[in-house]
């Protein structure tokens, strides 16, 4: 799904647009079986009960709040999470009902960064930190395949033609 248009500058354009990695929702996925299973074993015990309709009502409506809260909420999250890397700028979106957004203009960026561990290498994502005028570098967890973010992210610091500032001598002369 690519990043609207109209949210950009004339002139620039998307060059990666990356939701965060799909480990993140290994752990929502898990509780869904996980209430599903208890779920539907629970009902099976119950059933045949004289106060099982009343018990059935009662494991339906938590299994609907814990699957709202561990699994919808976390998908909705990495669903609204975008790590945008543009023509003229580096911008991270996330939130559902209270969105949040960062944007870094490249020719801000002092240095790009990568790092992951094995695991992170088994499933082609990584930990993405830029270096720019602020404080503190900043780290952005879960990027599907972080090297080629990586290279392509420093591509355009390097090659954005408003680094190619050329000083111009007092005396007025090139």
């Amino acid at each position: 799904m690519a990043y609207p248009d109209d949210l950009l500058s004339s002139g620039e354009h998307v060059v990666i647009h990356k939701h965060p990695h799909w480990k993140m929702l290994i752990f929502p996925v898990f509780w869904l079986l996980v209430v599903v299973a208890l779920g539907t074993y629970l009902a099976g015990l119950v059933g045949g009960q004289s106060w099982g309709f009343i018990a059935l009502i009662a494991l339906a409506v938590v299994a609907v709040v814990l699957v709202l809260w561990l699994t919808v909420t976390p998908l909705l999250r990495w669903r609204t999470t975008h790590f945008i890397i543009t023509s003229d700028r580096v911008m991270y979106r996330e939130g559902v009902f209270k969105r949040t957004g960062l944007d870094i203009p490249l020719a801000r960026v002092n240095s790009v960064r990568f790092e992951h561990s094995f695991v992170d290498r088994l499933l082609g994502c990584g930990t993405l930190i830029i270096e720019s005028a602020s404080d503190e570098p900043l780290e952005f967890d879960d990027i599907p395949s972080v090297e080629k973010v990586h290279t392509m992210l420093y591509r355009e610091v390097n090659d954005n033609p408003e680094d190619d500032f050329q000083p111009r001598r007092l005396d007025g002369r090139a």
